[in-house]
């Protein structure tokens, strides 16, 4: 089990946007749209692997979502970014899918809801991130709460600073 935790871990904290920038010479901002769709499909592929692996290697469901919460918790403190940020919420999102789709739809939809409601994309990612213990706890019961309160501590801390202003 904590073979999956460590290796979603680094599959999370691979910052493509980065890698794809610096070869191009630019910031992750000035990438072309095909690059920035690359990178995408390769954010959601961390997410979905380390989930897909950590239940491979564990052979047991509970070993996917610690990959799941490793990847997370890589791609918001990378060490190849000396532990900052390595992007947006992608691999987070492929692991949501790959437990569970209506863990996604759960989270896309308070997204949705808060988006409409604030016109501000920041609370309302905050928002859908802090939605997760609940929606994890009704699909999968106590494990999947502490699943969706692992994959969305990170990023609480995050973002909170940046929904304030600071």
């Amino acid at each position: 089990m904590a073979l999956a935790l460590l290796l979603g871990y680094a599959l999370g904290s691979l910052p493509f946007a980065y890698w794809f920038a610096g070869l191009r010479g630019v910031g992750p901002e000035g990438l072309a749209p095909f690059p920035r769709f690359l990178v995408l499909l390769l954010e959601l592929g961390k997410g979905l692997s380390a989930v897909a692996l950590g239940e491979f290697l564990a052979q047991d469901p509970l070993g996917g979502l610690l990959g799941g919460v490793g990847a997370s918790w890589g791609q918001a403190f990378s060490p190849w970014l000396l532990l900052g940020k390595a992007g947006g919420v992608a691999p987070v999102l492929g692991a949501l899918f790959a437990v569970d789709p209506g863990l996604l739809l759960g989270f896309g939809l308070i997204f949705l809801a808060l988006w409409d409601w604030t016109k501000n994309p920041r609370p309302a990612l905050f928002g859908a991130l802090l939605s997760l213990p609940l929606f994890g706890g009704l699909f999968w019961g106590g494990v999947g709460a502490g699943f969706g309160l692992l994959m969305a501590l990170p990023w609480a801390y995050r973002l909170g600073p940046l929904w304030r202003g600071g």
